[in-house]
């Protein structure tokens, strides 16, 4: 029997999907998906199974109607400790790591995984939840990762806690080990690693120009739509040259520059800018399509990239479906945990939990020949 999962801020499933997708070397059965997002819990129970709850995840643990499982991951809402969030101190979604605690021990759950901005590293809070586990009676270790150097065509870095129940998994939980790293930069190669992978790789078989504006039914293509630029829009696109951003725009077009822009003479590099082809993509967020938030044209074409590119980039495969409005699914794939590294880290969880079992197995199968 596959060990079981529950996924709680699950969002589309990103993480769920690296668990129970064998293409990512997970092999987990999901039991559960639970988020106050509606289309989120929507995409997460169309291509996942298990039960679909959309309620807040304090409620939900009140609720009595926790499932016993082996696995609990997920991560509380990550603005809260982002630094685009500029008013953070206080903010409420901080503090959500407590019903998710309360939740993986109302479980019963050996392992659980909790993934959020890297800025949760070395906050205060991480201290807090590391100490709330020990009382739970789970050991903890946390790193920032980076999910390029796990096969995602962007560089993304993450915190990620995992915490491990010390009497039924005494061999602990390992890291999940990286499989490619930064070749072009580092300038030498490890042969046992391979190169990032790049935004080349990940869309450059789809059509470069898009096809509508509105979410499609085909099946591969079904979210390859664009948008309806207006001419100031075209010519600012058209004004930023290959790796260029807003500084391009601002030299090669002053006149439809923002004002805002000009006045601001350093920082913001990413602004406006292209994706480089031969490299990864920035960090992918939820409101990608709109070049002004982030380096999000595409590498030639004269506009952002689709949400289908977007969703290339993030490691979802073109088979799996989204549900929702064209802000929901951009909202769902920016906040998602890219597949790939998920898949990565179901791989650690699941070697340490089978060799917890094969000793706990070889244990009593010494009790009894005794």
């Amino acid at each position: 029997m596959p060990y079981s999962l529950a996924d709680l801020f699950c969002g589309a499933g990103g993480m769920t999907l690296g668990f129970v997708d064998r293409r990512f070397g997970g092999g987990f059965e999901c039991v559960l998906g639970l988020d106050n997002d509606g289309a989120s819990v929507e995409t997460h129970s169309r291509n996942l199974g298990g039960e679909g709850v959309r309620q807040n995840i304090e409620d939900w643990v009140k609720s009595g109607r926790i499932p016993n499982v082996d696995v609990v991951v997920g991560g509380p809402p990550c603005q809260g400790f982002s630094l685009l969030n500029r008013a953070r101190d206080g903010d409420g979604r901080r503090a959500l790591w407590v019903p998710y605690l309360d939740a993986v021990r109302q479980s019963g759950a050996r392992v659980f995984v909790m993934e959020n901005v890297a800025e949760l590293y070395r906050s205060p809070e991480l201290v807090d939840i590391r100490a709330y586990a020990s009382r739970l009676g789970f050991e903890t270790i946390a790193a920032v990762l980076n999910t390029a150097d796990f096969g995602v065509p962007q560089t993304r870095k993450r915190t990620i806690v995992i915490g491990w129940d010390r009497a039924r998994v005494p061999g602990g939980v390992r890291l999940p080990t990286r499989t490619h790293e930064d070749f072009l930069t580092k300038g030498s190669r490890d042969p046992a690693l391979l190169p990032w992978r790049t935004v080349r790789e990940a869309i450059a078989d789809l059509p470069r120009e898009t096809i509508g504006t509105e979410i499609g039914k085909k099946r591969t293509l079904d979210l390859h739509f664009g948008r309806t630029p207006t001419s100031k829009s075209m010519a600012r696109y058209r004004a930023v040259p290959p790796g260029g951003n807003r500084f391009d725009l601002q030299k090669n077009a002053p006149e439809i520059t923002p004002d805002c822009w000009i006045r601001k003479k350093s920082g913001g590099t990413d602004l406006f800018g292209r994706l480089w082809w031969d490299r990864p993509s920035v960090t992918i967020r939820t409101e990608f399509f709109k070049p002004e938030k982030g380096r999000y044209l595409h590498p030639e074409e004269h506009r952002p990239i689709s949400h289908r590119e977007a969703a290339r980039l993030m490691g979802f495969p073109d088979d799996f479906r989204f549900s929702g409005t064209k802000i929901e699914v951009a909202r769902q794939i920016g906040n998602a945990v890219p597949p790939p590294f998920a898949g990565a880290i179901a791989r650690a969880v699941k070697h340490a939990l089978e060799v917890a079992d094969r000793e706990a197995m070889n244990g009593t199968k010494a009790v009894e020949a005794a």
